[in-house]
């Protein structure tokens, strides 16, 4: 097999990267920004903007729903290149809502919201998970009641970033009370400036905030039903493939790593550089690697999309293996600059401007969001393996 990309592939890439330095409206070398924070999510909302100029965010998407066409390894370059530098430019609704909706949505809703996603006019926020039905999604209890052309909706979504100043919400609720646990649950488009949302801040221990929404007799109606009704559990299953499958995180975790072994260039224990510490060097070796197996796995998953097809257990595995390896990475960093490395970015003694302590903290969710590592062993188990339940 050739791993070797073609040379229009690294052009383009060099053309991202160019772009990246002359128009991005921070350093990315300098600062972490996160699109969920209020005081993060206008910069990045500009910068999606300059982007989608270029017709970038969603190049591998049809023509006539914004997109270029173009291959899904030139996508996944891009996502590539922007994951590098920290910059968080594939939202929600270009790397989930925009797939669901070619796979299952109406003409209507195609030609609705895809072009927005393509111009970054929308920003979502995910209605899955709840106060008491998180790992177990299928026991949500938000309510979804039909009214005449509209469902009025009754419950509650934690854990999501409706407090940056998302537009709308896909969300995830029981339209049937009394079916089966994974039946009778519907994916809805709720429009979020209205009467009867209200949402709270949640502070993390990582220095951000996600949120708590609440709804209150909120209608939405009933155009906005993604998929059959009642049938709303496979949508978001599908949904949740596509979230698996990003080449963030060991685009990520390489720059990562390229920091700490700076760390260790600059830095000596007992009177020698950590550079040349043999144990140091192994460790640091071995990070090299299960970054670039990561990142294998996350471009057979492009080919895969490439092709038509949905990768299912695969994005577990990329799920399972992605979020685990960033935990070992920043442990890694956190033995290599000791007691130093449990400083947060407020302290000028903090190597890296904090980045280690934060990312750590912030590393143990990953293995938890968008299903923990114990179900994505379940689907690799059932669908890959067809190992008996």
């Amino acid at each position: 097999m050739d791993f070797r990309f073609s040379s229009e592939d690294d052009d383009f890439r060099r053309e991202v990267g160019d772009f990246v330095e002359s128009e991005l409206p921070w350093d990315w070398r300098e600062r972490a920004v996160d699109a969920e924070e209020p005081e993060d999510a206008g910069l990045v909302r500009e910068f999606k903007r300059k982007l989608a100029g270029n017709g970038w965010l969603t190049m591998a998407w049809p023509e006539e729903y914004g997109g270029q066409a173009a291959p899904h390894i030139r996508q996944m370059i891009f996502n590539e290149e922007m994951a590098y530098r920290g910059v968080p430019a594939g939202d929600s609704g270009v790397r989930m809502v925009g797939p669901i909706l070619m796979l299952y949505g109406t003409e209507e809703q195609k030609q609705f919201f895809l072009p927005r996603i393509a111009q970054a006019d929308i920003d979502w926020s995910q209605g899955y998970s709840e106060p008491d039905s998180g790992s177990d999604l299928a026991s949500l209890q938000t309510r979804a009641v039909e009214d005449g052309d509209d469902f009025v909706i009754n419950g509650s979504k934690i854990w999501n970033g409706a407090h940056s100043g998302s537009d709308w919400m896909f969300m995830l609720a029981r339209t049937d009370p009394d079916a089966p646990k994974h039946r009778g649950i519907s994916f809805l488009l709720t429009e979020m400036q209205q009467s009867g949302v209200t949402v709270e801040k949640i502070p993390m221990m990582w220095d951000a905030h996600r949120a708590l929404v609440t709804f209150e007799d909120v209608r939405v109606p009933k155009k906005n039903l993604v998929g059959e009704l009642n049938r709303g559990w496979y949508v978001g299953a599908a949904l949740l493939d596509f979230e698996r499958s990003g080449v963030d995180r060991p685009a990520r975790a390489k720059r990562l790593l390229e920091d700490i072994v700076g760390f260790c260039k600059e830095n000596s224990r007992n009177g020698k550089p950590l550079a040349e510490d043999v144990t140091v060097r192994s460790r640091l070796a071995e990070m090299a690697v299960q970054i670039e197996s990561c990142r294998l796995m996350c471009y057979a998953v492009a080919w895969m999309q490439s092709q038509d097809m949905i990768p299912n257990r695969e994005a577990s595995i990329t799920k399972a293996y992605g979020t685990e390896m960033m935990i070992r990475l920043y442990s890694l960093g956190m033995q290599v600059m000791g007691l130093y490395g449990q400083l947060d970015p407020e302290s000028s003694w903090a190597p890296l401007r904090g980045r280690i302590e934060n990312g750590w903290m912030r590393s143990h969710g990953g293995t938890v969001a968008a299903g923990t590592s114990e179900i994505q062993r379940n689907v690799i188990a059932t669908r890959g393996l067809e190992l008996p339940r």
